[in-house]
């Protein structure tokens, strides 16, 4: 792999990309990949793809998205992947937002008319279906909308500083932000995973995260491939069939975000537990209590990363053994500097709490057409402010106790909802807790806690008040807890307290009027 495109390992005939399937799975070498890659490029040249044309790319997790995305990239264009379960105006705000040239749709969709359809159209995008025939990946164009009098393009070679990759920012207020990540910005990423994990050419991983998430596309994809090694790459992840793929298929690797882990746990394992080199755990905080459970279950050692998507993914991670790993940190940087800033950019005492705040290659160098933002994510060092609060102790190990707008403030007192996550769900009958603040009239704020249990467990509120009381400070005790069968997620599992909170004031609402 070439250290500033992302250009794919030299020619070699070892295993690239596994695709299960029901029947005969599909297997593609490094060589394969490479050729399909300079094949599709041809396409997107010919119907006039070049340049900072963005292409989005509303594709399931497949060798079609894999060498959609990378032929994209090595154009010159920017790559665009979007969730295909997008509604009609999510698909119609990204498209516009990137004026994409042309979005790219699974066989059999354009006739369909579903959203992405709707809004290509309606946005004058090109449409073309791209799947597998068995030799090559067709890119089969249904509507040429806005290139249909655009000249063909040249081949291209890309270039450190071209944007290769934009994804939209979930914030849970406001515009959604166009995060643009350059060649440089993704390699980086991608040495620094592999020198964090040491993967190399016999390490294989089972990609369970969607490839329209940084977490997908660079840990789970990308970093392998850089490394020489290999990718079990399922059209989505399923419990029942996990096992069986990472056996059959020898897998030694994996990384998920907690939601995705606690399924696995209460899954039934195979009669024969296959040999696990490390579990990767990321884009969400992982209680210590599920750190402990993996570890035993799974006879692994679990490693706790941070991400964001401004950083490319990766900032931090755990190292793997016999270096130390903390259950609730997520360890130290890996080729990013990591500091404790305060409000006005300045460090704090070690130990002291302030706003992570991160600079390297990997950082993107700010958002597209939102100079309001740039100006508040960034201090004037060129430190990218994370939003998130923190600390660092003497070895450098980052715990991270909120985001800065989700500390409860109880009158006066600030209290992490991290920690109450982590306390309550050391209850046995706890399988996951979210933990908000919510109004009050006397303190502001106070505690709300979310409770999923597991299956067959049972315990009331008091109780866990009290089981909560015994663990901590009693302003920290929830003053409202609230069951529910199952906690609100994004489309990647990943936990929005917000919308947890949104969530269940709005059940309580709707039973109080009942």
């Amino acid at each position: 792999m070439a250290t500033l495109s992302l250009a794919l390992p030299t020619a070699r005939s070892s295993t690239a990309i596994v695709i299960p399937r029901k029947t005969d799975a599909l297997f593609f070498s490094h060589d394969d990949l490479n050729a399909h890659v300079i094949q599709f490029q041809q396409k997107l040249a010919r119907l006039g793809i070049g340049p900072k044309s963005a292409v989005s790319i509303a594709l399931p997790n497949s060798y079609e998205f894999i060498v959609a995305f990378l032929a994209t990239t090595r154009q010159r264009a920017i790559a665009a992947p979007l969730n295909p379960a997008y509604k009609q105006d999510e698909f119609d705000f990204y498209i516009d937002d990137l004026r994409s040239a042309v979005v790219l749709v699974p066989r059999d969709f354009h006739s369909q008319n579903g959203p992405a359809i709707r809004a290509a159209r309606k946005h004058q995008a090109a449409i073309a279906e791209c799947f597998w025939d068995g030799r090559d990946v067709v890119l089969d164009v249904k509507d040429p909308g806005k290139l249909a009098n655009r000249r063909r393009e040249d081949l291209c070679e890309a270039r450190p500083n071209d944007i290769a990759l934009v994804l939209h920012t979930s914030g849970t207020t406001g515009r959604p932000k166009a995060v643009p990540l350059t060649h440089l910005n993704l390699t980086t990423t991608m040495r620094n995973i592999k020198a964090t994990y040491q993967l190399s050419p016999e390490d294989r991983t089972y990609l369970v995260m969607p490839l329209f998430h940084v977490h997908g596309l660079l840990a789970g994809f990308l970093a392998p491939l850089h490394s020489e090694g290999s990718v079990i790459a399922p059209a989505r992840f399923s419990a029942s069939e996990f096992w069986a793929d990472f056996t059959t298929y020898k897998a030694n690797w994996y990384t998920a975000v907690p939601t995705i882990h606690q399924i696995l746990l209460r899954s039934p394992l195979p009669s024969k537990l296959p040999v696990i080199r490390f579990i990767r755990s990321c884009s969400s905080p992982l209680s210590p209590q599920t750190f402990h459970d993996l570890e035993k279950a799974f006879s692994a050692p679990v490693v706790e990363a941070y991400a964001m998507t401004e950083g490319a993914h990766q900032m931090t991670s755990n190292p793997l053994p016999p270096l130390k790993r903390y259950p609730g940190s997520v360890g130290i940087g890996w080729g990013v500097d990591v500091k404790i800033l305060d409000q006005d950019g300045n460090g704090v005492p070690q130990g002291s709490e302030g706003e992570i705040c991160i600079r390297g290659e990997n950082v993107t160098k700010g958002y597209l057409n939102n100079p309001e933002a740039n100006r508040s994510s960034f201090t004037a060092k060129g430190f990218f402010k994370t939003g998130d609060q923190g600390i660092q102790d003497q070895n450098g190990y980052i715990v991270i106790t909120g985001r800065i707008k989700e500390i409860i403030n109880k009158g006066g007192e600030k209290i992490s909802p991290v920690e109450i996550d982590n306390v309550i769900t050391r209850h046995p009958a706890v399988a996951e807790a979210v933990t908000f603040a919510i109004p009050d009239d006397m303190y502001g704020q106070d505690v709300g806690v979310a409770v999923v249990l597991h299956e067959g467990a049972w315990a009331s509120k008091d109780e866990l008040r009290q089981w909560m009381a015994t663990k901590m400070a009693k302003f920290k005790v929830a003053k409202q807890i609230y069951f529910a069968k199952i906690m609100p997620k994004t489309a990647t599992g990943k936990v929005q307290r917000r919308k947890v909170a949104d969530a269940m004031l709005e059940a309580e609402r709707t039973k109080a009027k009942l």
